[in-house]
């Protein structure tokens, strides 16, 4: 099937990050597009606003009658959704043509020059950046991400005229395999998803066939300290935040949020280099997303000027209040290196603030394999919540409760739900306030964000 030739599209699971990116494809190029999803949200709702039709039960009748024509549709769906649903097994068992989510941007990446970014974590981040730094510079580019980029209020951006596609590159059910890339860059090589992959080891060589895949007369870049093998044929390149690499920054200072530094890249440096993001793990990011920037064709001196205009994307260290008595952060986080990078982040730049971290285990297996990690992470904070476990795509598995994490966590916590999170964090003194996880704990932003705003500690 020639995607140009798909007059209707129909998405199992459309409200996914990565779903919705692909539905604002389909959109643009003038697609009818409907789906399913479990929840409505902010983002199903805006788009239904864009032009999708969207509805929120598993139910045959609820598809449009125009989508049930096989010759004319194309039906994508993401792993997250469970084997056992009606609407997919319907597709399926007519003899549709479907798809993972996974493969049609493999497919839709084949028209462009493609720079994609993967990592267990920072993707969202630096494919982001580069995006936009990207789109402020005479190549311009598309993108397709995995989270709003603030910039753009989108994860997805459109420029027909542009030979580039900025790609997250998603390790997860090795999504990442179907693309093809000239310009591909690896952030963090973690144990993680291991109900998919069984081992670190397995993570890591999944990694490498990812590299693999780069074209030949393309470009790898890898942060300092990740072994991967180099295929003949491309170029390599590393990263780090200060360790001398291709990549790094030096000469660092940081007033009231902003950071201040040199970019050291082989095309030559930016003395002054600024980003109005706080932390020196967005410092690292700025230098990861300044290297796919410029290996894709922009000028130092664009990138000197886009630097500072980057504003961050929603739920990345996402400030929503900032006052003389208390800062929130909303944080993705759902790793615990991620959440050690993140609660680091805070410690090192409010050394003598207290702070209060709320953390909703995300998956059942990802708690089983990590809880360990989790509490030694979320230890850096001053007092610890966890919630009970968001499950998602799982089932639960006996034994496996919050209560692993928290067993070992060594600074006083406690375990909630998630509708009783609000009352805790109103008993409690603190200066810093983080949420964080991968589930429905964003849900919480706009109250708590108001119950701070209208009572001051």
């Amino acid at each position: 099937m020639n995607l140009k030739d798909v007059k209707y599209v129909y998405f199992v699971g459309i409200g996914g990050i990565g779903m919705s990116a692909l539905v604002r494809y389909f959109i643009d190029l003038g697609k009818k597009v409907a789906g399913y999803d479990k929840t409505e949200t902010d983002l199903t709702q805006k788009l239904i606003a864009e032009g999708a039709q969207i509805h929120y039960t598993d139910d045959l009748n609820a598809i449009p009658q125009v989508f049930k024509n096989k010759q004319d549709t194309l039906v994508i769906y993401t792993p997250a959704i469970p084997k056992n649903h009606t609407e997919l097994y319907y597709f399926t068992s007519e003899n549709f043509t479907v798809l993972k989510r996974a493969a049609v941007l493999g497919l839709i990446s084949k028209a462009y020059k493609t720079v994609a970014v993967a990592g267990t974590h920072g993707k969202t981040s630096i494919s982001s950046f580069t995006a936009f730094l990207l789109s402020n510079s005479e190549v311009k580019c598309s993108a397709f991400l995995g989270g709003i980029a603030k910039n753009f209020n989108s994860n997805f951006v459109s420029n027909p005229k542009s030979e580039l596609v900025v790609v997250e590159a998603d390790e997860f059910d090795r999504s990442f395999l179907h693309l093809t890339p000239q310009i591909a860059l690896v952030s963090a090589t973690d144990a993680d998803h291991l109900d998919i992959y069984g081992t670190k080891e397995a993570v890591v060589e999944s990694f490498a066939n990812f590299v693999s895949n780069v074209k030949k007369g393309g470009v790898a870049v890898l942060k300092k300290g990740i072994e991967l093998p180099k295929p003949e044929g491309i170029t390599g390149y590393t990263y780090a935040l200060t360790e001398h690499a291709d990549f790094y920054a030096s000469d660092i200072t940081i007033i009231n949020g902003k950071s201040f530094f040199k970019l050291n890249t082989p095309f030559g440096n930016i003395e002054n280099a600024s980003i109005y993001l706080p932390g020196k793990l967005n410092i690292e990011n700025a230098v990861a997303a300044s290297a796919m920037a410029l290996l894709a064709g922009m000028s130092l001196e664009e990138l000197k000027i886009a630097l500072p205009k980057f504003i961050g994307v929603e739920r990345r260290f996402d400030i929503h209040v900032q006052n003389e008595n208390i800062l929130y952060i909303d944080d993705y986080a759902h790793h615990p290196e991620e959440i050690r990078a993140t609660l680091s982040s805070i410690r090192t730049n409010y050394s003598n603030s207290k702070i209060l971290a709320v953390f909703q285990p995300h998956l059942y297996t990802r708690t089983r394999d990590f809880a360990q990690e989790f509490g030694k992470s979320l230890s850096i904070a001053d007092r610890v919540i966890v919630t009970n476990i968001y499950p998602a795509r799982e089932e639960p598995i006996e034994g496996v409760s919050s209560l692993l994490i928290t067993d070992s966590i060594s600074v006083p916590n406690e375990i909630c739900s998630l509708e009783q999170v609000l009352a805790k964090i109103s008993s409690y003194k603190f200066d810093i306030l983080i949420t964080m996880g991968a589930g429905d704990i964003s849900n919480l932003v706009k109250p708590i964000s108001d119950f701070l705003k209208n009572n001051k500690k």
